[in-house]
């Protein structure tokens, strides 16, 4: 169980922020903050502060009821900006690896590549939000544009390429995870 991301979600659903969080139970928000992203363990006492703030208990957060989030916002997102690469990833669903399929959003900058990826178990699919690429798997080139979809085994090495004059934006899914 990820305590950090259950205590986000409580302290989410009962629209605090971090600092209000911490104000209330006396910690700082620093603290809230690497307690929700699972880099620091509060003790049972300072736990048990934290869900009385939230309306909650330790039974009830421990319960075999396990609540998976369903809904993802642009808050929820992490981007992993590669300039030198001449592209950015966006994460949109956090911890997706332990899922069974992980999308990302990749920018492509005009003439850039994303990483050439090696030949791995699974299936990908992929869709040109905006700009014009080239799917290279193999030997193959294909060119798309906005609207155009890929879905394909990854069984040869493979990446996309901006072939176009502006930033193309691809919807990207691998299952399993492989990003």
């Amino acid at each position: 169980m990820k305590i950090g991301d259950k205590i986000k979600r409580l302290r989410l659903a009962n629209d605090m922020t971090q600092e209000e969080l911490a104000d209330r139970c006396e910690l700082t928000k620093g603290y809230i903050s690497q307690l929700e992203r699972d880099l620091t363990s509060p003790s049972i006492s300072t736990l048990q502060d934290i869900l009385e703030c939230l309306g909650s208990s330790l039974q009830d957060f421990f319960s075999e009821e396990e609540d998976v989030q369903v809904v993802f916002k642009g808050n929820d997102f992490f981007v992993k900006e590669m300039p030198e690469e001449g592209y950015d990833i966006n994460w949109i669903v956090p911890n997706a690896k332990t899922r069974a399929m992980e999308p990302i959003i990749v920018d492509l900058q005009p003439g850039c590549s994303t990483w050439e990826d090696t030949p791995h178990q699974g299936e990908e699919f992929g869709m040109v939000l905006s700009g014009s690429v080239q799917l290279q798997l193999g030997k193959e080139r294909m060119k798309m544009k906005k609207g155009d979809c890929f879905y394909f085994k990854p069984d040869k090495n493979h990446c996309i390429k901006n072939t176009g004059r502006t930033v193309a934006r691809i919807l990207w899914i691998s299952s399993p995870p492989s990003f």
